[in-house]
């Protein structure tokens, strides 16, 4: 499984439009991606899963996928989040 830990920069965190646009990307690889907080795992796919997170300025998360071009979209997903 790959993992890359990022930490939020947003000053909103992922709260509504852009964690719904972090769904998007999340969606669009093709693989089962979880975002961890903490102990707490949640479906990148899910808008609802990752709001529950509570994911704010400054906090560290890690990204997770397993599969083929795991390793891509997770890089990909990263370097969105860094833009946001």
């Amino acid at each position: 499984m790959a993992e890359r830990t990022v930490t939020i920069g947003n000053e909103v965190g992922l709260h509504a439009r852009p964690a719904a646009l972090f769904v998007k990307a999340a969606t669009e690889t093709g693989l089962d991606v979880q975002v961890v907080k903490g102990d707490r795992v949640a479906d990148a796919r899910s808008l609802l899963s990752l709001l529950t997170l509570d994911v704010r300025q400054g906090d560290a998360i890690v990204l997770r996928a397993e599969g083929d071009g795991a390793e891509a979209a997770l890089d990909s997903l990263a370097a969105f989040l860094g833009e946001l």
